[in-house]
């Protein structure tokens, strides 16, 4: 069994027809393009590691990045 992680998850997704970061029920950084709302949660997500808080960012769709065979 796993035990929950204390990392803070930032997701970048899409909402209300534009790109969006959402963090704990709270939606920030609304752009039209999906860079700049990543670029919000990557500054938020900066913010909150150097206030001593692990964190880790997501994008909604997104599974990961795998290398080529």
């Amino acid at each position: 069994m796993r035990t929950p992680s204390d990392r803070a998850v930032l997701t970048v997704l899409r909402y209300e027809g534009a790109w969006a970061v959402e963090f704990d029920g709270e939606v920030f950084g609304m752009s039209a393009d999906k860079e700049i709302a990543n670029a919000a949660a990557h500054r938020r997500a900066r913010q909150m590691q150097d206030s001593g808080r692990p964190c880790q960012v997501r994008i909604s769709g997104e599974a990961g990045f795998y290398a080529r065979l």
